[in-house]
């Protein structure tokens, strides 16, 4: 899963510490999210989404399969 989270953050001069504070997680947490090692549950999916006015779309996208993963 993509998302756009670094893109907005940097649109809103937020750092991934208060991110995470807004949140109730750890800044490791957004780390791992923002590259894509970690994939929020969609509880915290829709707070992010939320605390950036965007839809869950507008943030998060499912990558394409290729053939080699089907």
């Amino acid at each position: 899963m993509k998302n756009r989270i670094k893109v907005l953050r940097a649109e809103l001069s937020i750092s991934q510490d208060y991110l995470a504070q807004q949140l109730g997680v750890s800044r490791q947490t957004i780390h791992a999210i923002e590259n894509n090692k970690y994939s929020p549950s969609l509880s915290l999916g829709m707070s992010i989404a939320k605390l950036f006015n965007k839809t869950v779309e507008e943030v998060f996208q499912m990558e394409e399969e290729t053939d080699e993963e089907k």
